[in-house]
């Protein structure tokens, strides 16, 4: 893939910047901000690859103090679900039509985004068999567009843990779950060098973000800081409607 025209540059570097922020300080919503709008400049199966790749990379220095902070039995548990889920994700995005994919996408969006609004969490003890379901879950929808923070956010919030445990969960989970969906994206032919160019493009702003949100953590009001990423995230459902493509 060749680089596109800077104006259209611009505006990746600047949603990049966003959904890093988002991502440093929560754990989670990047592709929430990001694939929505990326994916109405060019297409969602370069927008999935380029933030698989971009987020793995400036994320990677989390994964220590993730591991010695999370329960690493119960991601291990979540991985096993992501195991069936991300593959049948990364065969939507490759093989279903682009615009349609989008369509799914800015839905799966705003439902997503009444989850987390609504405040609502899986309140009940860990269980087994629901643990894997969460994480075939939110595996399918990371293979479709990076989106399967929510479920796992909703169903590890309502446990017993701190803020900084669930967060270091979060952090191993997709740590771990998007090795999967790099494979998967590799088979189906989604990921390839040609991302590799735009990936660097972008990676900078992404990565100044996520070192903003790492910095935000703990220091800024997180329920502010939420309600912003709420805002954030539906207006980035709404603009990166395929109702919008005659009017770009």
């Amino acid at each position: 893939m060749t680089l596109p025209p800077l104006p259209v540059l611009a505006g990746l570097c600047v949603m990049a910047f966003l959904a890093g922020t988002a991502r440093g300080f929560s754990g989670f919503g990047a592709a929430l901000i990001f694939v929505p709008l990326a994916s109405s400049l060019i297409g969602p199966k370069a927008t999935s690859a380029v933030l698989l790749v971009v987020d793995y990379c400036f994320t990677a220095p989390m994964v220590p103090g993730a591991w010695r902070r999370a329960d690493r039995r119960d991601v291990a548990t979540m991985l096993i679900g992501a195991v069936a889920g991300v593959p049948v994700g990364a065969f939507i995005l490759a093989h279903a039509d682009a615009i349609s994919v989008r369509w799914m996408v800015c839905c799966l969006i705003f439902c997503l985004l009444i989850l987390l609004v609504s405040g609502w969490r899986y309140s009940g003890p860990p269980k087994l068999p629901l643990t894997i379901g969460v994480g075939t879950v939110a595996g399918t929808f990371s293979g479709i567009a990076q989106v399967g923070g929510p479920p796992v956010v909703a169903y590890w919030l309502g446990g017993n843990a701190d803020a900084r445990r669930v967060r270091a969960n979060i952090v191993l989970y997709f740590a771990g779950s998007s090795l999967m969906v790099a494979v998967s994206y590799i088979v189906n032919g989604v990921l390839g060098f040609d991302i590799v160019g735009l990936a660097l493009a972008v990676g900078p702003a992404y990565g100044a973000g996520i070192f903003l949100g790492t910095r935000l953590f703990g220091r800024a009001s997180e329920r502010t800081f939420r309600r912003l990423c709420y805002v954030l995230i539906g207006v980035s459902g709404l603009i990166g409607l395929p109702l919008w493509d005659g009017l770009r």
